[in-house]
């Protein structure tokens, strides 16, 4: 057979079959005398058994490793893996309907809708009121509810929860319209620290060591890089002052 011949046969194309081959999950026929490869019937058999395999969802890694070790309790512990995989996706889809069929039965749909059901509650209880300031912490806080994990993104509610309570949620309406007073000034302006101690005190000591643990996650780095960049100087240098401040609340 020529290799058109094989991948018809099997059914793949005839790229599928030289990428296998450049993979090292086929093995190359020799060619004859006028350059041609002369495929075989076992070839075909291994070519089919390639595509099972990939077909049932195993990376080409995988299949190499199946493949050099053609032992059926390998391939069985493979495929158990496999299956173990798929049931973990099934689930996190399962999850990801159940959201979008609760989005779908409200009414109205809004930003808020986006973020889990615990988390757009406590964003409820976040006015903003034409803050700038306000509406980017939002954001953050959305972003924060999107990448946690089910776990930890109910541990994050709750502890933004007291922060919904009226006089709590008033006080912190007063911090973020100094933090937009002081967009515009510098490091040294006088506001700056005066702003950094209400802010420190305004953060319970359970989330400072929340914050702090987060802060000093190598894994955030990047993160939280791209946070500063957002902030103005003066911003910048009052979350500084507050990042040194719980640090020593912290560890005290």
């Amino acid at each position: 057979m020529r290799i058109g011949e094989l991948a018809a046969l099997v059914g793949v194309s005839t790229r599928t079959v030289r990428h296998y081959h450049h993979l090292g999950l086929l093995p190359e026929p020799e060619r004859l005398a006028n350059g041609y490869r002369e495929y075989r019937l076992r070839d075909a058999v291994a070519l089919a058994r390639v595509r099972r395999l990939a077909e049932l969802g195993l990376s080409l890694d995988e299949i190499r490793d199946v493949l050099a070790d053609d032992r059926g309790r390998e391939l069985r512990e493979v495929l158990l893996e496999l299956d173990a995989d798929l049931a973990r996706q099934q689930r996190a889809i399962e999850a990801r309907r159940k959201r979008l069929a609760a989005l779908l039965a409200e009414t109205s749909l809004h930003p808020d809708s986006t973020v889990s059901p615990d988390m757009a509650a406590v964003l409820r209880g976040l006015s903003t009121e034409g803050s700038t300031f306000a509406e980017f912490d939002r954001g953050l806080l959305a972003l924060a509810d999107t990448g946690a994990d089910p776990a930890d993104r109910a541990e994050f509610v709750e502890l933004l929860r007291p922060f919904t309570e009226p006089a709590v949620s008033e006080q912190g309406r007063a911090l973020y319209a100094r933090l937009d007073e002081i967009a515009d000034a510098g490091v040294g302006d006088p506001r700056v620290a005066a702003l950094a101690d209400d802010v420190a005190a305004y953060i319970p000591d359970e989330m400072a060591s929340v914050m702090i643990g987060s802060l000093e996650d190598p894994a955030t780095d990047h993160w939280m890089e791209a946070m500063w960049e957002e902030l103005s100087a003066a911003q910048a240098e009052v979350f500084r002052l507050v990042v040194i401040m719980l640090k020593e609340r912290v560890r005290c």
